[in-house]
């Protein structure tokens, strides 16, 4: 099994960002793309790029309709090892969303730090972006300020009440230089893993190609996913609903003793 160089993991603690020599294999990336395209019909009010959730079968809560295949695949042990050489052995998963930017008007992301948004603390998560299509710089691929998560810090963000934008808050002007900014292409099945502090965004897609990519959250369990932080909201520019939302412990034992793993869980999710 391929898991992370040391040269790799230097890598990501120096500029927040890694892509491992891990790939999924053709036919599961195939079976993913089948998966998605039934979500996105199954959703038809919702924007292809705000499928938050999508790891929870059924309706989620927050107003999306998932598959498990989406949770089956961040429950891979070969992507699990890698998480673990980053953020440790006890893993949990809290999080998975589709960012799907259709060919022609796929929505550009601002720049931001997702731990902006995020009920974590102490804040720590590792993201997983697995690409299900080719991800390049003409339909939008993820680009990022490599280095801008070393401070460990969250900087000010502005409102930006937008149309053709997934979120809505945006890192003020100044904080960083947008020159500096590294395009993340990958190759279907290929993958990043990005830290929670690192600023990164991406171009809306003009192409007439789809760019589909699923980003997994997983926090180490050190940390404390604190329901009560943060209300049932659409500040971001869609629903969220952390109080409700389930999470799994993947890996390890809960170390911060704060955690609930059976909050949002249907009958056949329960934790084992």
């Amino acid at each position: 099994m391929l898991r992370l160089s040391q040269p790799d993991i230097e890598r990501y603690h120096a500029t927040g960002i890694v892509v491992p020599a891990l790939r999924l294999p053709a036919a599961r990336v195939d079976g993913l793309r089948r998966t998605l395209d039934r979500l996105i019909a199954e959703n038809p009010t919702v924007r292809p790029e705000r499928l938050v959730s999508a790891h929870i079968e059924g309706e989620n809560g927050e107003g999306v309709r998932g598959s498990r295949d989406f949770l089956d695949l961040a429950r891979d042990p070969g992507i699990l090892d890698m998480v673990a050489q980053l953020i440790g052995s006890g893993i949990i998963l809290w999080g998975c969303q589709i960012f799907c930017k259709p060919g022609g008007d796929g929505m550009a992301v601002p720049w931001h730090q997702d731990g902006h948004y995020w009920p974590i603390r102490p804040l720590a998560t590792c993201t997983v972006w697995i690409a299900l299509d080719a991800s390049t710089v003409e339909n939008g691929c993820l680009r990022v300020i490599p280095g801008s998560h070393c401070e460990r810090r969250l900087y000010d963000h502005m409102r930006e009440d937008r149309a053709d934008v997934v979120l809505t808050q945006t890192v003020k002007a100044g904080a960083f230089d947008p020159g500096a900014a590294f395009d993340v292409e990958l190759e279907a099945g290929e993958m990043s893993m990005h830290d929670v502090y690192l600023i990164h965004g991406s171009n809306a897609n003009r192409s007439p190609q789809r760019r589909a990519g699923v980003a997994i959250r997983y926090m180490p369990a050190t940390s404390h996913f604190d329901r009560g932080l943060m209300p049932r909201t659409a500040a971001s520019g869609y629903t969220v609903d952390f109080a409700a939302r389930p999470i799994w412990l993947l890996r390890g034992v809960d170390r911060s003793g704060c955690n609930d793993f059976r909050v949002g869980h249907h009958p056949e999710q329960m934790p084992g």
